[in-house]
């Protein structure tokens, strides 16, 4: 063994001993907070004085532990929530402290537990008051073990709870596909990380018409702007409506353009209300080209064009998009979201592989 040998070797021993450290550290205080919300609840039910307080105890109490760090009446009320929403943390909680069992049994359905263990080893504090946020059991589950599979930071949880991986892995039609491209998802952007497949397009309403068109879907998005830019995600600016491209006094025009502040490009939409067609390809290649050479400015990349359609078939769009533009992408909506049923077949199906 050489010296610069011995110094990596003990470097690898230190970083290895340290993340195990601070591991220990956030699980101590994950459990810490557990048993705080476990007494908050037990003395709001069986507490001799606890008519005195009302609701005004969490303020009280925040008052009188000012001195322990960290602690506040908003802190307090997440450590309450907490202990309401994950009974099954008692399990790993030491007889020093006594939890009684029969206040935690509030879980409907004890199938859908993640395993605590499995919880505590990758999910702080701070991913719990992520997912506490989430009211629904299924939904909730389901981002637990997506968090674990794929060892998310917080703000990757928040990202992808923003932009509703659930409900579009309900809709998608190759699940496994989706949440197998998550696992190694970077938070650098580029244009292919971008895309959805499906968008979710619920908030138009649309689903109570029996006939709409091109037109009706564009006026709903942008009726719904704030959805729309929330659903497309990070980034979007909404610049035009409609634009229209003039080359020898004949015009066309694309649907929607928005411009992507992070990518430094613009974003063309072009909406159909029925099954993906190779010749739309040729319109949005068309649109992309025009823009790359007479709307870009300097220091723009160069545009992404987005055809959404209601369906797809994967080999026609591959064939029809194959030594075309790369930026040019073809995706789905869904203007209703998936049933419970098949939600719930998902979770317990992506909590099995887990377990």
């Amino acid at each position: 063994m050489t010296l610069q040998n011995l110094i990596a070797t003990i470097d690898t021993v230190h970083q290895t001993f340290q993340a195990k450290a601070l591991q220990s550290v956030s699980v101590n205080l994950t459990l810490r907070n557990f048993i705080i919300g476990y007494y908050i609840v037990e003395y709001e039910q069986n507490g001799s004085d606890r008519a005195t307080y009302g609701s005004k105890l969490i303020e009280n109490m925040a008052k009188k532990l000012s001195h322990i760090k960290g602690i506040s009446s908003t802190a307090l009320k997440l450590m309450r929530q907490f202990y309401l929403t994950y009974p099954q943390i008692s399990q790993s909680v030491t007889d020093q402290f006594k939890i009684d069992n029969k206040i935690s049994q509030s879980v409907t359905d004890q199938s859908l537990y993640v395993p605590t263990e499995k919880l505590l080893r990758v999910c702080s504090f701070t991913h719990f008051i992520e997912l506490v946020k989430i009211d629904d059991e299924l939904k909730r589950v389901f981002y637990e073990v997506e968090t674990i599979k794929g060892n998310w930071s917080v703000r990757e949880l928040k990202r992808q709870v923003e932009s509703l991986l659930y409900e579009r892995v309900g809709l998608s039609t190759d699940k496994k596909s989706l949440l197998q491209s998550l696992e190694n998802t970077k938070e650098v952007f580029d244009p292919a990380l971008i895309i959805k497949e499906p968008y979710i397009l619920e908030f138009t309403g649309l689903e109570t018409k029996e006939k709409y068109n091109e037109s009706d879907l564009e006026s709903a998005l942008l009726n719904h702007i704030e959805d729309f830019l929330l659903e497309l995600g990070t980034g979007f600016c909404f610049e035009a409506r409609q634009k229209r491209i003039s080359i020898d006094n004949e015009h066309d025009r694309i649907d929607l353009v928005f411009y992507h502040r992070v990518l430094k490009c613009h974003v063309l939409v072009d909406l159909k209300v029925r099954a993906f067609s190779h010749a739309d390809v040729g319109q949005m290649n068309f649109y992309l080209n025009y823009y790359k050479n007479e709307i870009s400015m300097e220091g723009d990349n160069p545009p992404i064009g987005i055809i959404l359609c209601t369906e797809k078939n994967s080999v026609k769009v591959e064939y029809a998009t194959a030594g075309l533009d790369e930026n040019l992408f073809v995706s789905k909506y869904k203007i209703v979201l998936p049933s419970i049923k098949e939600l719930e077949e998902l979770v317990k199906e992506d909590l099995e592989e887990l377990i």
